[in-house]
């Protein structure tokens, strides 16, 4: 245990806990600080917190409320949970979205979290922005066509992405006894899920004779449509068998340019204490505005120091504990914490790392708003430039030089 958290477990156990803190304070002795970290580096810096202070957001962002002595400056903050979010509860599941609104730094990419129960239904629609999906739980069917005509359905299950670009009209249904849950992320930071173009919608704001008009049919046959408020996410029967959904004679999407992507089954990269599986059009060719990896870190494992040299970074902790430390330029760094559920996010070109702090394996995605994924390595920068060169900057030990790395590691061991 970190020693200043162990004094603040024992100060708060001497107080006799909350009812003894309380007591003290009423004669006017101040309170000892919870069982959380606070704000002292040691001796002459910061001191105890006596409150009011949430203890239970301080275990979670121990980094924040104590923060390294690296730590300097100012820096948007880089951090929402889903947690703190939202929740639209609807017949057939539940959304919630981190926006602009909600990470003001997210100008490009938003992220909604869905969850569709057995059978319901993420309405027919189609949105500005493009969606990129990554499958959480469960399994769903996905259905599109694209501007030529073609017929897409797929099912998808945990570890699969679907790319619908910007127009393009689709819907989710979700599969199996318990439906499934999903990451959305969209091109744009001011997306907002509850301005999509919903066909209940549409139908609603079209006169009946124009309606009949453009199916050639009486114009009687319409004004029965469900408010949209009742569709956007529905329950309804599961659907049959995959192959009866694909429609015979009909031009399908061809395979070499399909709406979904097994990720997991890419073969990743493998370093002692992890994986790294990047996924863009390169190997997802319709994925054009979205770039991705997924990344797990063991225990004590940590994302190596890089930077990214062609856009932000957006990222979702599927699993376990994490710290990121961001460097900003101009004496400018600073130190968040995560866990499952969190949003994170890294500013153009900052140098950042991400350490597993946690005792179980650290899965999280990256997102870039882009084609293509890049990153740059600082371990093999400085092992690519002359020696002398590096030296004069940094005067390092002969160990350190010879520990350099040619070859870039994503992940690095405790």
């Amino acid at each position: 245990m970190n020693p200043l958290l162990r004094r603040h477990v024992l100060a708060a156990g001497a107080a006799g806990g909350l009812l003894g803190a309380t007591a003290a304070s009423a004669q006017g002795t101040p309170p000892a600080p919870a069982a959380s970290p606070y704000p002292s580096r040691g001796p002459g810096r910061g001191g105890t917190d006596p409150g009011p202070f949430d203890a239970a957001r301080g275990r979670q962002n121990p980094d924040m409320v104590n923060p390294p002595a690296t730590d300097h400056g100012t820096l948007p903050n880089l951090r929402f949970s889903y947690a703190d979010a939202h929740v639209r509860q609807e017949s057939g599941g539940w959304t919630r979205q981190i926006t602009v609104r909600e990470l003001g730094v997210s100008q490009d990419i938003a992220g909604v979290n869905m969850r569709l129960n057995s059978g319901g239904i993420r309405e027919l629609h189609w949105h500005k922005e493009a969606e990129w999906a990554y499958m959480l739980y469960g399994q769903a069917r996905i259905t599109a066509i694209d501007a030529e005509g073609r017929q897409f359905v797929d099912d998808v299950g945990v570890g699969d992405l679907w790319y619908f670009p910007g127009g393009i009209p689709h819907s989710i249904q979700g599969l199996g006894e318990d439906g499934c849950e999903f990451l959305l992320a969209f091109d744009s930071g001011s997306f907002d899920e509850d301005s999509t173009f919903l066909i209940s919608d549409w139908f609603r704001r079209v006169p009946p004779e124009v309606l009949g008009k453009n199916f050639g049919v009486p114009a009687g046959n319409f004004g029965n449509t469900p408010s949209p408020d009742e569709l956007y996410i529905f329950k309804a029967p599961l659907p049959g068998p995959l192959a009866n959904d694909r429609m015979q004679g009909v031009a399908q999407v061809p395979a070499a340019e399909s709406f979904s992507h097994r990720m997991l089954a890419q073969d990743p990269i493998r370093t002692k204490s992890g994986t790294v599986r990047i996924t863009d059009s390169s190997v997802f060719k319709a994925s054009k505005t979205i770039a991705a990896a997924l990344v797990e870190v063991q225990p004590g494992g940590m994302r190596e120091l890089h930077w990214h040299p062609n856009t932000n970074e957006w990222q979702y902790y599927i699993e376990g504990e994490a710290r990121m430390g961001v460097f900003a330029a101009s004496g400018q760094a600073r130190t968040f914490d995560y866990r499952a559920g969190d949003v994170g996010y890294v500013p153009f070109a900052m140098g950042h790392y991400i350490e597993n702090t946690g005792s179980t394996t650290l899965r999280f995605l990256e997102l870039f708003r882009s084609d293509h994924y890049a990153d740059l390595s600082l371990n093999q920068w400085m092992a690519l430039t002359p020696p002398q060169l590096l030296q004069s900057h940094l005067h390092l030990s002969d160990q350190v030089m010879q520990a350099l790395a040619r070859t870039k590691s994503p992940v690095v061991p405790a």
